[in-house]
């Protein structure tokens, strides 16, 4: 399967379980497009762990160090899984996998490159070595009780946006 093939596969899968995939062609992209989808998020974590999330503009009154109690975390995930439309979040270079999974809503930030077509796949190139935590995020969470009533964010975000950045974005160092 071709990277472009395995790009669009993701991002089919991820729409299907109700995640909200964006594909974008740049970092000035990036920052339009959370300016827009954060509007209403009163407060928002991001590490500015790595370069990409470095790369992040976020109005610095409504950033918070305190990810349980933010309304949205914002960073950039290890990976997708394109069968599934799921995004890796792992504990590798000190990351905080709990940080997307408790604010109701998480924004994934995933390189297509780091986008694998299996679960296979990914754990290939992790070698002897796997990270400590690894978490597979696949839409929001779900949870139904005995009478098969739904219930939306109750064990995770109750929304999940996924943005891709293209293969052909200009990198940031």
């Amino acid at each position: 399967m071709t990277r472009d093939n395995i790009i669009a596969q993701f991002l089919e899968n991820a729409s299907k379980v109700a995640a909200e995939p964006i594909l974008l062609r740049g970092y000035d992209e990036l920052n339009r497009t959370l300016s827009s989808i954060l509007e209403g998020s009163a407060s928002v974590y991001c590490p500015a762990m790595t370069a990409v999330e470095k790369a992040i503009k976020l109005p610095p009154d409504r950033l918070t160090t305190d990810y349980a109690s933010a309304s949205a975390c914002v960073e950039e995930v290890r990976g997708g899984i394109a069968e599934t439309g799921s995004v890796i979040s792992t504990s590798q270079d000190g990351k905080i996998v709990q940080a997307g999974l408790l604010p109701p809503h998480h924004v994934a930030v995933v390189k297509a490159e780091n986008i694998y077509e299996t679960l296979d796949d990914y754990f290939a190139t992790c070698g002897d070595s796997p990270p400590t935590n690894i978490t597979l995020e696949t839409g929001p969470s779900r949870t139904a009780d005995i009478e098969l009533t739904l219930t939306i964010g109750v064990h995770g975000p109750e929304r999940l946006t996924i943005l891709v950045i293209a293969p052909d974005a200009p990198h940031v160092e």
